[in-house]
């Protein structure tokens, strides 16, 4: 045999035995493998492909919907990774358990130390430890005094924002008020966060660090491929080169910019305003938590606080445009209690009980954050929703399959905020957008506040109209990690004397 037949039988050696690897992984994933029991379908239990794509094509959270309503409560996903939607599996996965390790966050939120300096942010820390010191000093910046100490500024942007939809609502062919929405959050958690606002609402257009930092945000989906398949990575990055360094160059500019407005907000030591900031420098140990840190966890306020606002916000406007019955009893219960634009303020809302539900129910019906978050089960295993599951094992509540699933909630799809305020079958508990735990959200009360004043104000002083009676919010929704939501254009209209 010569060289040339050697070398064929060699690489068709070679072949074989990866073909027979391949079989072989592929028979144990299905029948033998720890989660094997677990329903799902069989080409995700043997691939992590099927995830990917549905991450990929931006449709990923009516998929897991629809595999929870074809298997139940929970669902094999991928090889290693489970798929829950029960409201047991939200305290179970993410919440305190007294005697039970904590499910740390999967390599999934992995993306390299903020500006190449070593730190992460509160987001992106998963040794537990490091961020319950972190979550311990930021905590200040959002409690109850805080927030009280800040209304005014807050108050004064939604401000902005009313007086905007008056002159903007009227023109032909209507006025997207999803955008307004996020010019106004981002606004507000800019002046917040960093001490001075982005001024989006003046110049009607996002600032570039917001866009190139949703941007990154968008990209969520091709990170993930390549962490589920690192040996292909170095193969496919090629493909993605000017769009990965583009993207590289952008973060990190964005990075130094962050980082250069906190040190601009901290220099200014004589400034009395009440913002984050305020609080934090307050708490923390300058010796243990540098000013670049605390640029890390200033661009995770920017991004949780509004992007997910802004999305409620505008979930909530479709679903009253497209419930009228509700829309009028919500701009009933506002308008009655209060004479004056001037008397609507963050604590006279929180008698609003009809607005309260409206607002559940809006974030129920469309979670603002639609991926469920990657936890990994603990050294010795743990129970999740009455399965015990061993050690390293990945898994999830999705908010999506959770909240729109007819196992938890009757009528899933439709808005019906009184499932809120009456005895109800529902398992109200599954609808959990704020999560919960030591992960959950620090900013949920910065997120109501806003909410209730937001929707108060303009109900009280506007009547709104749909332009885009074809628009279906789920339909023409997608999931870049965080949603892509269509245009939501309307017209408004001082209410009658």
């Amino acid at each position: 045999m010569g060289i040339s037949g050697i070398g064929s039988a060699l690489v068709l050696l070679w072949l074989c035995g990866y073909l027979i690897r391949t079989i072989s992984n592929i028979i144990y994933s299905i029948y033998w493998h720890p989660l094997a029991k677990f329903p799902g379908p069989k080409y995700a239990a043997c691939s992590n492909i099927p995830h990917s794509v549905w991450f990929l094509n931006g449709r990923q959270p009516y998929k897991l919907l629809d595999l929870h309503r074809k298997y139940g409560p929970v669902v094999r996903t991928a090889p290693n990774e489970l798929s829950f939607n029960s409201a047991q599996s939200w305290k179970d996965i993410y919440g305190f358990r007294q005697g039970h390790k904590t499910f740390i966050k999967s390599d999934f939120y992995d993306g390299g130390s903020f500006a190449g300096r070593g730190v992460h942010s509160i987001v992106s820390e998963r040794d537990v430890d490091a961020h319950g010191q972190m979550r311990k000093y930021l905590s200040h910046a959002f409690s109850d005094r805080s927030l009280s100490e800040q209304e005014e500024m807050i108050a004064g942007t939604i401000t902005k924002f009313v007086e905007l939809a008056g002159q903007r609502g009227q023109q032909k062919g209507g006025w997207d008020i999803g955008k307004a929405y996020e010019m106004m959050t981002f606004d507000i958690i800019g002046d917040l966060a960093f001490g001075e606002p982005f001024g989006g609402l003046e110049d009607d257009k996002a600032h570039a660090w917001i866009d190139v930092a949703m941007g990154a945000l968008t990209q969520g989906a091709l990170a993930d491929m390549f962490k589920r398949f690192p040996k292909f990575a170095t193969v496919l990055m090629p493909l993605f080169r000017s769009k990965i360094k583009k993207l590289t160059e952008d973060t990190r500019t964005n990075e130094e910019f962050a980082i250069r407005l906190v040190d601009r907000r901290i220099s200014r030591k004589a400034n009395t305003r009440k913002d984050f900031m305020t609080r934090i420098l307050e708490q923390r140990d300058a010796s243990q938590v540098s000013d670049v840190q605390l640029a890390a966890h200033a661009s995770d306020f920017v991004l949780a606080g509004s992007e997910t606002t802004a999305t409620a916000l505008s979930a909530i406007t479709y679903y009253l445009l497209r419930t009228p019955e509700v829309m009028q009893r919500l701009k009933g219960e506002i308008r009655e209690a209060f004479k004056s634009y001037g008397e609507i303020d963050a604590q006279a809302t929180l008698r609003l009980q009809y607005l309260r539900a409206v607002i559940l129910e809006g974030l129920r019906i469309y979670p603002p954050l639609p991926l469920g978050l990657p936890r990994i089960v603990p050294e010795g295993g743990d129970v999740v929703d009455g399965h015990f599951l061993s050690a390293g094992v990945i898994v999830s509540t999705n908010p999506v399959a959770a909240s729109l699933d007819p196992a938890n909630f009757a009528e899933p799809e439709a808005f019906i905020p009184a499932r809120w305020l009456d005895e109800s079958d529902d398992s109200l508990d599954a609808s959990q957008p704020f999560s919960l735990g030591p992960r959950g959200c620090l900013g949920r009360n910065l997120g109501w506040m806003e909410l209730r004043t937001t929707l108060a104000r303009l109900l009280w002083k506007y009547d709104v109209q749909l332009m885009d009676d074809a628009l279906d919010w789920h339909r023409d929704s997608q999931m870049q990690t965080l949603w892509k939501k269509p245009k939501l254009m309307v017209a408004l209209r001082e209410k009658a004397a």
